[in-house]
């Protein structure tokens, strides 16, 4: 015999009552047919499961074991059954976003704002390091947006047919333990950063092309790159080992501080990426409002940067941007 729900059901009833008799009246079963039911699950299950005597039916280490479990099921199912018959009649399934991300400071915030606003939705996230990588997953149909960024006036990962739509543009910054000697100021020349070695997390970021060309105009060729983590890179800049360049939303972290670029020589874009052609793409409107609503929240800890932004209107959330499919 398989062990099914309704089993667990007569366990619990015996428990509850403490009796097979009540149970079976309780149940709306003949004592014998409990009865030879709860012989049937013992023998299922391997050992007696109730010791019982004329005071009653009380658990034995075996039934005890089969209640516990049989308590957190017996809910778990029903609960199943209540959400299965309030989908079936609702007639609409509850909206689903799958996110993808490479480091984006807002999408923790676009997700709370999602489930905020409508508590059945089902989101999921993944991240990843690369962009392409995010692109295929969004095209092959296993994501709904990524949500990416690319530096300057680059253009977003190619051949895949992805729509992408600027959520923000920031300065790129870098990142100074409090005790360098150019953390004092409120910006710096990127010439001032000559002789200091970098680090940086994997990924398709500002440390390509990009940071390269801005250090040649500058005049000079970066030192080192150390490449680790997130943590990884705050940690060796909390240690005086090197300097990180950072997004302007960079939660601020202690002992540490971020500081503009004479001349922002380099920019980030963040951008939302979709198919087209998927199911996601009549959401997209609000998906893209809901990420431009969180990289505003993001600003509440950098009152500084957000004074900067009202004077750098090129800057921030600017008027849409259509890029077209690529």
């Amino acid at each position: 015999m398989n062990l099914e729900l309704r089993h667990l059901r007569v366990v619990c009833a015996i428990a509850e009552t403490g009796s097979v008799t009540k149970a079976a009246s309780a149940l709306g079963l003949a004592q014998p047919a409990l009865t030879a039911q709860l012989q049937r699950i013992e023998r299922t299950l391997g050992g007696p499961l109730f010791d019982r005597d004329r005071r009653g039916a009380r658990p034995t280490a075996l039934g005890e074991l089969v209640l516990a479990r049989a308590r957190v099921l017996l809910p778990a199912m029903k609960g199943l059954q209540d959400e299965a018959a309030r989908l079936a009649g609702a007639g609409d399934a509850p909206p689903c976003y799958r996110f993808g991300g490479v480091n984006s400071p807002i999408l923790g915030r676009m997700v709370h704002r999602l489930a905020a606003a409508q508590p059945p939705a089902q989101i999921t996230t993944f991240a990843s390091w690369s962009v392409d990588e995010l692109a295929q997953l969004v095209a092959g149909g296993r994501l709904d947006f990524a949500l990416t960024g690319v530096c300057g006036d680059a253009s977003p990962s190619g051949g895949f047919g992805l729509s992408w739509q600027e959520v923000a543009i920031d300065p790129v910054l870098v990142l100074l333990p409090e005790t360098h000697p150019l953390a004092a100021d409120d910006e710096v020349r990127l010439a001032d950063l000559r002789h200091e070695q970098w680090v940086a997390a994997p990924g398709d970021g500002c440390f390509g092309d990009c940071f390269a060309a801005a250090c040649a105009r500058a005049g000079f060729t970066p030192r080192k790159v150390y490449e680790t983590d997130i943590r990884g890179c705050v940690d060796l800049v909390d240690a005086g080992v090197g300097v990180a360049l950072c997004q302007a939303t960079f939660r601020p972290v202690a002992g540490l501080v971020t500081r503009r670029i004479a001349g922002t020589p380099l920019r980030w874009r963040l951008l939302l990426g979709w198919h087209p052609d998927s199911p996601a793409a009549q959401g997209a409107d609000l998906v893209l409002e809901t990420a431009k609503a969180a990289y505003v929240d993001s600003l509440a800890p950098h009152p500084e940067y957000l004074s900067w932004l009202l004077s750098n209107p090129g800057f921030g959330v600017r008027q849409p941007t259509g890029i077209r499919p690529v």
